[in-house]
């Protein structure tokens, strides 16, 4: 699917401002200031997602899923490499940044920080559409990227759109990369774009 400028200036600031809340949050909660890159967004079919990704996020990762549902639904995942995702969690905890995996302590964190950039981000697409969004409790998942959306590609019951959304966390001089990942059917693509032609 092609987006037109339009669209995608107007999903891009959408986005941007909902990680800019997700930013803010997180700074408040570390006592650090983090900052995160704007945003480059893409529409693809969801075959091509793992293509796209694999090259920055190779091995074991972590994925934080949410599942969302009223009239526009669908599976927000953020996707950060293991070590990134160590690295993360250990900064906004305050633990001991010697560790390199991820404690039970750190998974709830992770999980946390997952939370709150999904559901800002999900609350934007919320206020735009003019209609309540019902979250799901956020689930943590450990496994290689293929195997996590291989899942949203067999269960599909419609043709299924992944919203990319890549962005750089920076706090304390570390540079960690995520990957927001919104999968839609194709109504609720639909329902976002019309949406989207009415701003501006």
């Amino acid at each position: 699917m092609i987006l037109t400028e339009k669209q995608k200036d107007a999903l891009t600031e959408v986005i941007n401002i909902a990680f800019s809340r997700t930013a803010n949050s997180l700074s408040e909660l570390t006592g650090d200031r983090i900052l995160l890159d704007p945003p480059k967004v893409d529409i693809l079919p969801i075959g091509e997602v793992g293509k796209r990704l694999e090259k920055e996020l190779n091995g074991e990762i972590a994925t934080i899923h949410q599942i969302f549902t009223g009239s526009f639904s669908g599976d927000a995942l953020l996707l950060l490499d293991y070590k990134g995702a160590v690295k993360l969690a250990n900064i906004v905890s305050g633990e001991d940044l010697e560790i390199d995996y991820l404690t039970p302590s750190l998974k709830e964190v992770l999980t946390e920080i997952g939370n709150i950039l999904l559901n800002a981000c999900l609350d934007m697409f919320g206020n735009l559409l003019k209609t309540q969004i019902v979250f799901s409790i956020s689930k943590i998942h450990l496994d290689k990227l293929h195997a996590i959306l291989d899942t949203f590609v067999i269960i599909q019951e419609e043709l299924k759109y992944a919203l990319i959304a890549m962005t750089k966390f920076k706090i304390k001089d570390s540079s960690i990369n995520g990957y927001l990942v919104i999968i839609l059917g194709i109504a609720s693509l639909e329902k976002l774009l019309e949406s989207l032609e009415l701003l501006g």
